[in-house]
């Protein structure tokens, strides 16, 4: 597996999630409690191991190109 690929795929879906999960978590909190929080511990966790997860998944596809 080619760390530079992996670490590019990792770098773009963390992000990708982070901000999909933050905008969620605000706009949940926002609609079903009336306070406009974000959840840090929740966003970053799930765009970690979202990160991961899809990362390695991309990588191994275009390995066997």
């Amino acid at each position: 597996m080619k760390i530079k690929k992996f670490l590019i795929h990792f770098a773009t879906m963390f992000t990708l999630v982070l901000v999909v999960s933050v905008i969620v978590t605000y706009l949940w909190s926002l609609i079903f409690h009336g306070a406009g929080a974000i959840d840090w511990q929740l966003s970053f966790t799930l765009a970690i191991i979202v990160g991961i997860i899809l990362a390695v998944e991309r990588t191994r596809k275009s390995k066997e190109k």
